[in-house]
């Protein structure tokens, strides 16, 4: 679509995406915040736990599900040990690679916050999204 043939609503339903897609990404916010999660914490259970891998994925997986430099989510993921959340383990078939899981904690906290986002994408789709 060549850009003179844009309207004023082309430009309208954008800003409205945008402008919803940031209020979703601060609720977002605010809802791992109430369980004791940082923003980027969810976002990490969410990748170990939505990966195809039955065995989970490596840091570099999940480096490259979250956008992120290797080094930034070998960070992340001591904090989410520490934190009782993730849990490394050595690969099936070979031990020199390390596998990502949820503890149960970190299953439970993804499960609360999961039921609320899809509740949340539920209501958001009969408004903006459907515009």
């Amino acid at each position: 679509m060549p850009t003179d043939r844009l309207t004023n609503r082309d430009y309208q339903h954008l800003l409205e995406f945008r402008t919803e897609l940031r209020r979703f990404l601060a609720w977002s916010e605010e809802q791992a915040k109430t369980l004791g999660l940082t923003a980027p914490q969810h976002q990490l259970l969410l990748a170990v736990r939505g990966h195809l891998d039955p065995q989970g994925p490596t840091v570099g997986d999940v480096a490259d599900l979250l956008l992120l430099r290797h080094h930034s989510v070998v960070g992340l993921v001591d904090r989410a040990v520490d934190a009782g959340l993730v849990r490394r383990k050595a690969d099936a078939v070979d031990h020199r690679v390390v596998r990502l899981t949820l503890t149960p904690l970190g299953t439970r906290k993804l499960a609360a916050l999961s039921r609320r986002h899809l509740e949340e994408l539920a209501r958001l789709k009969t408004g903006v999204l459907s515009s």
